[in-house]
């Protein structure tokens, strides 16, 4: 009788439908994935070197398998109704020790093995949660459930390759250890990617193009937040006096990243919307996988690398044995313009696999930020970041001037389509007012 109410009180699953928005409890799941993003951002930021990079790299690769995969179910099954909350806060429990384990993962080997199973445990954890939802979520779709099968063999190779590099280097000569360990985790990258790409788009279903455009812009937004919080908390501009360099590396730090979301959201990332609404059966999960699931990942690492670079620099100008004239240490400005660099490819990319058009000022920017890199080296920390920021905000005002009447017919679609949809849900909602039982 208890259990029979306790089913009656978490209600059932709902699939997803084709006008489906994200939820709620979407936005709470993705506060895990700050975490992630802040603790990939603080580990690397610690030691920069090639072989930290590449590791950092890594980590926030299969980190992004994971959020493939979640996508993938949330494109079936409504995350915040039923019982599917419940299991989805067991994986976020996951994703959370996964996270907290990951500077542990590429660690000094004498350390043991203890964290690089969690990372492993974890993971296997979060692929069970998603597994379990998705068989769910295909109970009536035969072509589905035979395509999970097929996916199957990638979970547990995955797997298998992370607890091999959890294990196996402390059992080898310390010599070769590390570069076993990099060697596993790179079959891990490998093995997730290729298997999206050879399973092909048959059998899968994006029901609601704006529920799948809407998850992957709003984690792109945290990405980008995640670089601010990263610049003030990691540049100690936190709990310090106040000082004249630090008010304008603040600034500039907001403002560039500002002119990268402009560069994303303003028109690229709503046309590219419309484009996977029009898109429709094995075209449109073609697309939702090539440009969301996988260029999002370049845009994401971009953020994290200039995050990293304009941290240093933002901490170089507010140390007072430094200040407004020293220069960037290390490999800061080229991370930081290298980042921005990553960024503009990679959208260039998804400008042309969404929309099958490139802009020239976007290419125009990317040479012109690779023809500078060597001129802000040898600038002071400040004045570097100025004309990373100078440039990023010049292109978002030549592409208004540009590209004007675009811009303004696509801002007329757009309202057009917010107008008709609010005005729909109006006169449903009206039914409260008529009908207050």
């Amino acid at each position: 009788m208890g259990g029979d109410r306790w089913r009656k009180g978490l209600g059932a699953a709902a699939g997803v439908a084709p006008a489906t928005r994200v939820d709620k409890f979407e936005i709470f799941f993705d506060l895990v994935f700050v975490v992630s993003f802040f603790v990939i951002t603080r580990a690397t930021a610690a030691d920069v070197t090639p072989r930290e990079l590449l590791h950092a790299l890594l980590v926030l690769a299969v980190l992004w398998w994971c959020w493939v995969v979640h996508s993938a179910v949330a494109a079936r099954l409504r995350l915040g109704e039923g019982f599917v909350p419940i299991l989805m806060v067991l994986g976020m429990a996951a994703l959370f020790t996964f996270a907290l384990a990951l500077p542990q993962t590429f660690g000094d080997l004498g350390q043991g093995s203890a964290g690089p199973i969690l990372v492993t445990v974890s993971y296997v954890v979060i692929r069970l949660v998603h597994t379990g939802l998705y068989w769910y979520a295909t109970a009536d779709d035969r072509p589905a459930r035979r395509k999970l099968w097929l996916f199957l063999p990638e979970a547990v190779i995955s797997s298998g390759l992370l607890l091999m590099a959890a294990l196996l280097p402390t059992r080898v000569p310390p010599e070769v250890g590390p570069w076993l360990r990099d060697g596993l985790w790179i079959a891990v990258v490998v093995t997730q990617y290729s298997s999206g790409l050879l399973a092909g788009a048959d059998g899968w279903k994006i029901t609601s193009a704006e529920h799948w455009t809407e998850r992957y812009d709003l984690i792109l937004i945290i990405a980008l937040g995640e670089s601010v919080i990263s610049v003030g908390v990691g540049g100690n501009l936190l709990g310090q006096a106040v000082t004249w360099p630090a008010i304008p590396a603040a600034i500039l730090g907001i403002v560039f990243t500002a002119a990268l979301w402009w560069a994303h959201f303003d028109m690229i990332g709503p046309a590219a919307r419309i484009t996977l609404h029009a898109a429709q059966g094995r075209a449109r999960v073609a697309l939702a996988r090539d440009a969301y699931a996988y260029l999002y990942l370049p845009l994401i690492a971009g953020v994290i690398l200039f995050a990293i670079g304009a941290e240093e620099l933002v901490r170089t100008v507010t140390d007072p044995a430094g200040g407004a004239v020293e220069r960037g240490h290390g490999p800061a400005v080229p991370m930081l313009f290298g980042g921005v660099m990553l960024y503009f490819a990679a959208n260039m990319a998804f400008q042309w696999r969404a929309l099958r058009t490139l802009s020239w000022t976007r290419v125009g920017t990317l040479v012109l930020l690779a023809v500078v890199l060597p001129v802000a080296e040898r600038l002071p920390a400040l004045g570097a970041l100025a004309l990373l920021t100078a440039i990023c905000v010049a292109l978002v005002c030549v592409e208004l001037v540009v590209f004007a009447d675009s811009r303004v017919a696509l801002r007329r679609l757009i309202h057009q389509e917010k107008v008709s949809a609010e005005e729909s849900d109006a006169a449903w909602r009206a039914r409260w007012r008529e009908d207050p039982r």
